[in-house]
């Protein structure tokens, strides 16, 4: 196992020490399913999500005082900055499945530091350090496109109508059952005004069952589904006009103005799923730069973004096959034309 026993045991003592907890976490499934698992093992602390940056900044350091948390969780951020560390003197745990990026003074836990290629969610772990709650940490696996077949198994066996018995292909969890609308349900109601995405991240880490919320069975099961509703309406919306202008594009290019809410990587992934043997890079204007998802079944993202960034002002990263990109507007068709000529997994 890439996290040992004992590193899983570390992180227990860690909670289980922790009176008043402070979470930053990623703005995915994977990111708030972590935090809800972790908070939910003793109902204590305060989440905070780190949204519009990989690195969990300097800035953030002052929550901690502000909150006088005793211990520091990160959870799915793949950077924080040497600042954050320097600035905090709490404990600081960070969980985490990107490329390893641990730094001094921080208690790391990362399964690729063992094995590159264990990018095993940070849901997964997180479910494993505190065994219970499966169906939270089935959401957030299947955002990230992973499914464990035992955990899985015994999801299936507690709600055969959320995921059909032997269904592990991760993609068509995510878009033909109704786990995968969990998922997508949990996504969206990240988006928004912080006010209104915190009450739902609050109504949340006090839900029952998975039902509560797709049968609509409580009244914080109707808030939530009603959320999702109507954030779904502006997602379709743009959806369907990449449909209808892009679907013959290859690539597929899409970029839309500030003025929406950011979809880039539900709609990069859905596009993955509809035509798997295209890429796609969904863009956002905002603030003079493009904030991206790119998306593709084919030679390694990370790698071909780091070399087609060289010299331009922004940055990129993520897994082999799915990433994160923001780059200055004016720097734009230069990436591009360098990203066309990087071969197998450019255009």
């Amino acid at each position: 196992m890439a996290i040992s026993e004992q590193e899983l045991q570390e992180l227990r003592n860690y909670l289980e020490k922790a009176e008043r907890p402070i979470y930053f976490f990623d703005d995915d499934p994977d990111g708030l399913c972590s935090f809800l698992l972790f908070y939910r093992r003793n109902m204590a602390g305060k989440g905070v999500i780190v949204k519009s940056s990989p690195e969990v900044g300097e800035n953030y350091a002052a929550k901690v005082n502000e909150y006088d948390a005793d211990y520091v969780f990160i959870l799915d951020k793949p950077l924080l900055s040497p600042d954050f560390v320097e600035n905090c003197d709490r404990p600081i745990i960070w969980l985490d499945h990107h490329s390893p990026a641990g730094l001094p003074g921080t208690h790391y836990y990362n399964p690729r530091i063992a094995n590159r290629e264990d990018g095993r969610p940070t849901s997964y772990w997180a479910y494993r350090v505190v065994e219970e709650d499966l169906w939270i940490a089935m959401v957030g696996m299947i955002g990230d496109w992973f499914i464990d077949p035992e955990l899985a198994a015994r999801f299936s066996e507690q709600y055969p109508d959320l995921l059909p018995r032997n269904m592990l292909n991760p993609a068509e969890v995510l878009f033909n059952t109704k786990l995968g609308e969990l998922s997508r349900v949990f996504s969206f109601v990240l988006k928004g005004r912080n006010s209104e995405v915190m009450k739902s991240i609050k109504i949340l880490t006090r839900v029952k069952s998975p039902n509560e919320i797709l049968m609509q069975e409580t009244p914080a099961g109707r808030f939530i589904y009603k959320k999702y509703l109507s954030v779904k309406e502006e997602y379709d919306a743009l959806m369907n006009d990449i449909l209808k202008k892009h679907s013959n594009d290859n690539p597929i290019l899409y970029i839309y103005p500030s003025s929406k809410m950011s979809f880039t990587g539900e709609l990069s992934n859905e596009i993955l799923y509809r035509f798997p043997d295209r890429m796609n890079i969904i863009c956002r204007e905002k603030g003079g730069y493009l904030k991206c998802s790119l998306r593709s079944q084919k030679g390694n993202l990370p790698e071909s973004i780091k070399k087609a960034l060289s010299g331009l002002d922004g940055y990129g990263g993520g897994h082999d096959n799915a990433c994160g990109l923001s780059i200055r507007e004016k720097d734009f068709k230069t990436f591009l034309k360098r990203l066309k000529g990087k071969g197998e997994g450019g255009f």
